[in-house]
């Protein structure tokens, strides 16, 4: 077994698509309308048969106040791998994207968290 998608909840699935494909580096695998909204997933230019990651609309009643309450206890809603944070950091801090949490080294995982544009944090880490 093995996962195959994860989301994450995005308030507007267009403003998300732009950051997550033209900040972050993702590649844009899925685009199926559903009404109003998509089935839009995007993927690792590393792996891009990989792991999806669903740009899922924050319709639902429950959504908005389980996002609020995450942001402002300064809990991500996910985690990614980078090979390394501070250049990460560098790079996307240098593209206007901003850190509640510059990187921290905490023994062999550093981490970094920023806010995605769409109502969540988002952590890039990296293990030893």
């Amino acid at each position: 077994m093995k996962i195959h998608l994860s989301s994450v909840f995005v308030d507007d699935q267009d403003k998300a698509l732009r950051f997550y494909t033209d900040v972050l580096g993702f590649l844009k695998k899925t685009e199926v309308p559903l009404g109003e909204d998509r089935w839009l997933t995007v993927v690792s230019p590393e792996d891009p048969d990989g792991t999806e990651l669903l740009l899922e609309p924050d319709g639902h009643p429950a959504v908005k106040p389980y996002k609020t309450a995450l942001v402002e206890d300064g809990i991500p809603a996910t985690s990614f791998a980078v090979d390394d944070v501070q250049a990460e950091f560098d790079r996307l801090r240098g593209l206007g994207v901003r850190f509640t949490q510059e990187p921290l080294k905490m023994g062999p995982v550093t981490t970094a968290v920023l806010d995605d544009t769409c109502g969540n944090l988002i952590q890039i880490v990296h293990s030893k």
